[in-house]
Order: structure tokens, then sequence, then C-alpha cells
């Protein structure tokens, strides 16, 4: 880097290129939908905390899910909330690249955690004898263990890579957040390594776990037809739908956003495309699985008629 460059130190996130009055809608909205992220991801989580029936490791899964979403909600709205009401507050470096790999690591994390539970519901169908003494819960844990590792080792490598690059200006993000591609293309250098490094991990985290998923639940979908009783089949398609709609929602916008080609899509539409990462994935997973899943919804209505129960016994 030359003598006359000097090293941005702050960026100014972009966001959504609107009129005031419209962000202040959008403000509205997206607080309200992150107040619906926040109370669906901790209502999950506090059913199956406190409900024994829903001690299993799908459910152990589920919970990981939850915080992963929860997780994701609180590293990119309260920054993109602040930029809608103050388009010019800037983001210091530091916290740039700081949200950067706290949102690689939360998509990688859920990319893992959801080929886990597609393994865990292929070995309740397709090996219901043998699920109890394969899915035990010291290999949930070490399941779970290993998608937050691979998930948070994967984004480092990311961050490593970006900050070997030199910023000189300009400093504004066209996005809401510091997404490493708008990141990346504020660098004054090649950025050919991060590129290739970006689509490696796109296969091996998108790509490859999709098939899997794929294999899974084709695998699932020939146990159930063979299943002889309808009461069976119903008690099986529920569980894996909800499963097969988070990872459509996902899994595609994922692609989409990621290995599509660059020209396809512009800079608009993939921000939107990001919206389901940030906000709309988090808000819809919760409704999916209580409004799909018999057991969440006996747990839901278990913990009502409990509290109901409280407020007749005061005085």
């Amino acid at each position: 880097m030359g003598e006359n460059q000097t090293s941005v130190t702050e960026f100014i996130l972009l966001g959504f290129c609107l009129g005031p009055r419209m962000q202040l809608l959008l403000f509205g909205n997206f607080s309200l939908f992150y107040v619906f992220t926040l109370l669906g991801n901790g209502a999950i989580l506090g059913l199956i905390s406190l409900d024994l029936r829903l001690h299993i490791p799908m459910y152990f899964f589920l919970s990981h899910l939850a915080i992963v979403d929860i997780a994701y909600a609180c590293s990119t709205v309260p920054q993109m909330l602040v930029n809608l009401l103050s388009p010019t507050t800037p983001i210091s470096f530091a916290g740039c690249i700081t949200q950067t790999f706290l949102f690689m690591t939360f998509a990688h994390t859920e990319c893992l955690l959801l080929v886990m539970m597609s393994y865990d519901r292929y070995m309740a169908i397709c090996h219901p004898l043998q699920y109890s003494a394969i899915m035990s819960w010291r290999l949930c844990i070490t399941l779970a263990i290993t998608s937050w590792s691979c998930g948070s080792l994967l984004a480092l490598v990311h961050v490593v890579l970006i900050l070997r690059l030199p910023f000189c200006g300009p400093h504004e993000i066209n996005h809401f957040f510091c997404e490493i591609l708008s990141v990346l293309r504020l660098a004054c250098a090649n950025t050919r390594l991060n590129q290739v490094v970006i689509f490696a991990a796109c296969v091996f985290i998108l790509v490859g776990p999709l098939c899997l998923v794929l294999v899974s639940y084709t695998c699932i979908l020939f146990a159930i037809l063979r299943i002889q009783s309808g009461e069976g089949q119903r008690k099986a398609f529920p569980t894996c739908s909800s499963h097969l709609c988070v990872v459509g929602l996902f899994f595609g916008s994922a692609i989409v956003t990621y290995m599509a080609p660059k020209s396809s899509h512009p800079e608009e539409q993939k921000k939107v495309l990001f919206l389901f990462y940030s906000i709309f994935n988090p808000m819809l997973n919760p409704l999916i699985y209580t409004l799909r899943n018999a057991e969440v919804k006996g747990a839901l209505r278990r913990a009502l008629c409990k509290g109901s129960h409280f407020q007749l016994d005061d005085p």
C-alpha cells in the first residue's frame, strides 16, 4: 500500500435507498418482525427446556436452531434499525468485521444444524429400532459442538482473509449490514483469493449439506410410503414437511445469493434476499415448527394450561 493511502476506520451502511417516510415505515415493520423473532424463538426454547416430553434429540437440535435464529437477528437487525432512523450513522471497522464474522458463523452453523436434523429424522424413521442406541445424548452433543465449531472456524478463515486487505476508500457499503461480498468491494487490492475461498465454502457448506439433506429425505419418503398404517404416515409427514420448509427457505435464498451469476440479481434484489436470513427465516421458523408439529402444539397447550392453573390458584 502506498504512502498516500489512508486506512479506513469506519464505514457507512447505505441500507435501502428510499425516502424518509418509507424508511420510517420499514423501521416500524422490521421492529415488529424483530420482536416476533425474539418472542417466537424464545418460546420454542422455553417449551423445550420446560417440557420433559421434548427432551429428545430432535428438539435438542431445534433448540440450537432457535438460538442461531435469535443470534442472526441480534447480529444484523439492530444496526439496520439504527440506520433506518439515522442513515449517516457510521459503524467502526472493528464493529463491521465483527458483524461479518458473527453473520458467517451463524449462517454456517445453521447449514450444519439442518443436516444434523435431517440425519436425526432419517434415523428415527428409517431405523427406528436402532434409533435410541445410535442417537445418544453424547452423539447429539458432539454433533452440535461440531456444527458450532466448524461454523466459527470457517467464518474465521473469511475474516482473516479480509483483514489482510487494505481499505483506503470509499467507505460506503451498499448494504444494510456488513455482508462479506459488499465489504470486499471496498478493498484496495485484488480479492480473487477471497472470492475463490467464498465459492469453495459455498460448495462445502451449502451444496454438500443440501445434497445430504435431499438424500436423507429421499430415503425418508420411501420409508414413509412403506408404512402400512395411515396413522403412522400422518405422524411422520408433519415433522418432515416442517423441516423441509425450513431447508427450502434457507438453502434456496443462500444458493441464489452466493452461487448465482453476478449479473443475475441487482444489488437491491440481493438486499431483499438477505432479509430472509436476518428477519423472515428466523421469524417464520418457530411458526413452521409450531403449526406443523403436534408435539410442540401439545407442549404449548400444556404450558398455557399450567399458567392458567397458577393464576387460578393465586388468592
